[in-house]
C-alpha cells in the first residue's frame, strides 16, 4: 500500500510539473515566483489541477440512484444555494530545483547547450584511490595485499605448513590503499550586469531587468560550475554595486551609457582574464544616451574592446514612455549582421521570454 500510495504522489508531481511546462512563460513573467526561491529549490503556485470527482453513470441501481442528470456530481441537490464560509481555488505550490527550472527553460525555448571557452583545473574534493603504500591508517589497510606478502613471506622462509595453513601477518607485511586529489576541469562564467537607472527608467523597467537576470541566471549557473555575478549602474557616471543596489538605486540625472562601458573593462582587466573566463555582459537602457558621439564611442568600444573578449555582448532595451529607444536603432545600424552582439526590444513583461530566447538562443 505505501508504495502504491508513493507511485501516486509521483504522478501527482509529474502533473504538476506538467502544468510548470505548460504554462512557464507565464511563469516568466511573474514577480511572486522570484520571491519564493529557497537555497536549492523554488517554489511555484500552479493555479488549477482538476480533481477526480464522482459523476451519475448509466447503473439503475445501487451507489448512485435516484434523481438527477448525467454529469451532475454527487450529492448536488435542487434549492437555493448557500453562503459558504470555505475559501474559493486554491494556488497548489510545486517545489522545483534550479536545475529542474533551468531544463524547464531549456524545454520551453528550446536553449542549445552553451559550448564554454576556456578551463580551469582545480581541487575537487574527491579523492581516488590509486596505488599502495607501506604505511596509512589501519582503516585503509589493504588486506588481501596484506595477507598475500605474509603468505610469501611464510613460504619462503620455510614456515608455512599447509596442513595446518595459518597465516599471521606482522608489520612488514601491512600494506595500505594510497590516495590522491581529484582534480577535475571547471568552466568558470562572469555575468555582469549594466542598468541605466536615470530618471527616465521607472520601477516597472526595472522590476522587467529584475525578470530577466533571473531567468539568465538561472541558464547559466545551470551550464558552469563556477559562475560570478558583477553589478554596474550608471546615470551619467558608473559605479558598481551589489545587487540589492542595482535593483532598487534611482538617480535624475541624464544618460552617458559610456560609462558604463568603460567601468565594466576596467573590472575585466584587473579581474577576469578572457583566456580563462566565459565573459557575459549584459545591458538594459531605455535606450536614451546623453549624445551621438557617446553613442560613437560606445560603438567603438564595444568593438574593439568589449565584444573580442565576450562570449556575445547582449543588450536589453526596455521600453518606457520617456525613453527614446535611439541607442537600439545605432546599434542595429552599426552591428546588424555581427552575431556578437544580440539585441533584443522588451516592451512589456510579456516581452521577456522572446529577450531570453534572443540572448541565449546561440548557444555561446
Amino acid at each position: 500500500m505505501a508504495q502504491k500510495i508513493d507511485q501516486d504522489v509521483s504522478r501527482f508531481h509529474q502533473i504538476l510539473r506538467g502544468k510548470v511546462r505548460q504554462q512557464l512563460r507565464k511563469f516568466m513573467s511573474s514577480s511572486e515566483l522570484i520571491g519564493k526561491q529557497g537555497k536549492n529549490l523554488i517554489s511555484i503556485p500552479v493555479p488549477h489541477i482538476e480533481i477526480p470527482r464522482f459523476v451519475y453513470g448509466e447503473n439503475q441501481s445501487g451507489v448512485g440512484q435516484g434523481e438527477g442528470t448525467p454529469g451532475n456530481p454527487v450529492g448536488e441537490g435542487e434549492g437555493e444555494p448557500k453562503a459558504g464560509d470555505a475559501p474559493g481555488e486554491h494556488l497548489l505550490e510545486v517545489e522545483v530545483s534550479m536545475q529542474e527550472l533551468a531544463d524547464l527553460l531549456g524545454e520551453t525555448l528550446e536553449l542549445p547547450k552553451i559550448q564554454p571557452k576556456g578551463d580551469d583545473e582545480f581541487e575537487s574534493g574527491g579523492v581516488k584511490y590509486t596505488g599502495i603504500a607501506s604505511a596509512g591508517p589501519e582503516s585503509l589497510r589493504h588486506v588481501k595485499r596484506t595477507f598475500r606478502r605474509a603468505l610469501r613471506r611464510q613460504i619462503m622462509g620455510g614456515t608455512y605448513d599447509p596442513r595446518r595453513p595459518v597465516i599471521i601477518p606482522v608489520k612488514e607485511d601491512r600494506v595500505y590503499r594510497s590516495w590522491s586529489q581529484k582534480k577535475q576541469k571547471k568552466n568558470k562564467a562572469v555575468i555582469l550586469y549594466m542598468l541605466d537607472v536615470s530618471g527616465s527608467m521607472g520601477g516597472e523597467q526595472k522590476e522587467i531587468v529584475r525578470l530577466t537576470a533571473f531567468w539568465i541566471d538561472t541558464w547559466i549557473r545551470s551550464q558552469y560550475q563556477g559562475v560570478e555575478v558583477r553589478y554596474i549602474i550608471h546615470d551619467a557616471v558608473a559605479r558598481e554595486v551589489d545587487r540589492e543596489a542595482f535593483f532598487h538605486t534611482r538617480e535624475s540625472g541624464g544618460t552617458i551609457i559610456s560609462s558604463a562601458y568603460k567601468l565594466l573593462l576596467n573590472i575585466l582587466h584587473e579581474h577576469y582574464d578572457p583566456s580563462q573566463w566565459n565573459i557575459y555582459p549584459f545591458h538594459f537602457s531605455d535606450g536614451d544616451n546623453w549624445s551621438g558621439n557617446d553613442t560613437e564611442e560606445c560603438t567603438k568600444l564595444l568593438h574593439e574592446q568589449i565584444m573580442p573578449v565576450s562570449n556575445v555582448f547582449c543588450y536589453g532595451q526596455v521600453e518606457s514612455e520617456y525613453g527614446s529607444g535611439q541607442f537600439l536603432r545605432d546599434l542595429e545600424a552599426r552591428f546588424k549582421d555581427d552575431e556578437r552582439l544580440l539585441m533584443a526590444k522588451i516592451p512589456s513583461r510579456d516581452g521577456i521570454p522572446d529577450a531570453i530566447k534572443v540572448f541565449l538562443g546561440k548557444g555561446k
